[in-house]
């Protein structure tokens, strides 16, 4: 297994920027079945299979190994790579096209159900409950959008190396950005 793999091809973006997936590749960091992940994720192997062959097509994940399982050939996966880095030149073509923002969009979406059901989830009563919050609003220029997606991605690249050990207390960062719509009255 890989330590990284740097995604320049669209397709495997695609793939890769659905919240399932994600968690399906992090099960995966471990060679498992379809029915081992669907098991620890709370769904069914074929929901789950779904996935993990588009997961294998893409080149983010590979069969390892096979059983029989009551006459049945089981395939046995595991993720090519522990981290999966974007190219930043694919950020700038997702954004070019209506699809390609509506496939952002729908991934922003995902990922605003899935902080809110994790803060949801907090123990409120806790004595200490770090957290942060940071909201703002950034006005860049079209010509300068690669740069400043560029620019955001390398500062979240640092902050991940350093503080991406297996050791310490774990936190979950979600970053998001979005155009903003103009104000209606």
């Amino acid at each position: 297994m890989r330590d990284v793999l740097y995604l320049e091809q669209i397709e495997q973006a695609e793939v890769l920027l659905k919240p399932q997936r994600v968690e399906i590749l992090r099960q995966l960091a471990e060679p498992r079945t379809c029915t081992e992940v669907a098991t620890r994720l709370e769904q069914t192997p074929q929901r789950v299979y779904y996935h993990v062959k588009q997961l294998v097509a893409a080149g983010l994940v590979e069969q390892v190994d096979q059983r029989r399982v009551r006459g049945i050939t089981e395939g046995i996966y595991q993720a090519v790579a522990r981290s999966y880095w974007l190219s930043p030149r694919l950020v700038g073509r997702i954004g070019l096209r209506r699809a390609r923002d509506e496939l952002s969009l729908g991934y922003l979406l995902d990922l605003m159900e899935e902080v809110q059901a994790d803060v949801a989830a907090l123990d409120r009563t806790a004595t200490e409950l770090p957290s942060i919050g940071v909201s703002g609003e950034i006005r860049v220029p079209g010509e300068r959008r690669q740069e400043f997606m560029h620019d955001l991605q390398t500062a979240l690249q640092e902050l991940f190396t350093r503080y991406g050990g297996a050791e310490g207390d774990a936190f979950k960062l979600a970053v998001a950005c979005y155009p903003k719509g103009t104000n209606r009255d």
